[in-house]
């Protein structure tokens, strides 16, 4: 039985990766005066690894470190905190919107009483923000937990940030839908033991996705809707659609 939907916040509240996320990198380089711009394909390549202090990690170790870094962790982290503040400003300023669907199925999930959360590698301050600013107030009090940034060690794949939220929430894999958009996010469900509905986007559109119990390419709105609160239902029954 359904009791629980979780969402993954990048690629599936928002479409963030593009013009959010790499906006806020490349950014956060020009003002340290750094010599590094990510392309769209760059940075395609780079969402296969989960988490941004290690993405940027791994592309200073394959295209080399600026000479004047003494300590390689402390320079990230003061760079991933400056580009998250910048990227906190695209949400606050209204350039990123909400995709189509999500508040919809949300209100669904209300509705019928359904408990919800976030599962996120990314910052919990910009997942929060993104909860708070363009789901607003009144959904936001339904969110049971909002899991992000580095509340677990490991990182999707792996499982470990979808099995603290089973007990986060107190509920068995069985009574859980995740909403992803990645192979890594759904991955890290599948492994975790929970039923995974993957909405694509343009930067994951062409990934192996084959084990998803469900594949659209967005949750939709009137009058073309993808997913509603039953499809979610019949996905953890495991019923023909």
């Amino acid at each position: 039985m359904l009791n629980a939907l979780i969402f993954d916040c990048d690629g599936v509240l928002v479409d963030t990766e593009r013009d959010g996320h790499r906006v806020a990198f490349n950014r956060a380089f020009a003002a340290k005066g750094l010599d590094a711009s990510w392309s769209v394909q760059k940075y395609h390549e780079l969402l296969q690894i989960a988490g941004g202090k290690e993405r940027m990690k791994h592309y200073f170790d394959e295209t080399g470190w600026p000479a004047d870094v003494p300590d390689r962790d402390a320079f990230i982290k003061e760079l991933h905190k400056l580009k998250t503040d910048l990227f906190m400003h695209i949400i606050e300023s209204g350039e990123l919107t909400l995709r189509p669907g999500v508040a919809r199925l949300v209100d669904e999930a209300i509705d019928q009483g359904l408990t919800l959360a976030v599962c996120s590698t990314s910052n919990e301050r910009a997942v929060n923000l993104i909860v708070e600013k363009l789901l607003g107030a009144r959904r936001r009090q339904h969110f049971k937990a909002i899991l992000a940034g580095d509340v677990v060690k490991k990182k999707k794949p792996d499982p470990e940030i979808y099995l603290l939220a089973l007990k986060t929430l107190e509920l068995q894999p069985e009574e859980c839908l995740v909403i992803e958009d990645s192979r890594n996010g759904l991955l890290a469900a599948k492994a975790a033991g929970m039923a995974c509905l993957v909405t694509t986007n343009g930067y994951t559109e062409k990934e192996d996705l084959s084990g998803a119990d469900l594949l659209v390419p967005e949750l939709g709105d009137e009058p073309t809707i993808n997913v509603d609160i039953q499809t979610c239902i019949s996905l953890v029954n495991k019923e023909t659609l």
